[in-house]
């Protein structure tokens, strides 16, 4: 079984057990989360399609950590001038584990 669900803003394919990265979540460490943006939804009965959100559905998940993502570099430069910049970025990540899909 499993489920397409909209996770801060972007969509995912979950399976029950799965550890995923999603953007970071306003919940700490231990606690439990439930998602209800659940488009698709596919089991041994067959496959329901939402319009946009099959209704009665959730996926419930249990946060592991928060983490940070690799650094990305941004470097900008235009030649012969002497103009050089270097910038980094790691993105915040949230880890979840996928209990449950229930409708």
């Amino acid at each position: 079984m499993f489920a397409i669900v909209t996770i801060a803003g972007q969509q995912f394919k979950v399976e029950e057990g799965q550890e995923i990265f999603v953007h970071r979540l306003e919940a700490n460490a231990g606690d439990s989360v439930s998602f209800d943006g659940v488009h698709l939804t596919s089991s041994d009965a067959g496959v329901t399609v939402g319009t946009p959100n099959v209704s009665g559905w959730s996926v419930g998940a249990t946060v592991i950590d928060h983490v940070k993502g690799d650094k990305v570099v941004v470097f900008k430069k235009k030649r012969r001038k002497g103009y050089r910049v270097k910038n980094g970025h790691r993105q915040q990540f949230t880890k979840i584990k996928i209990d449950s899909i229930a409708g």
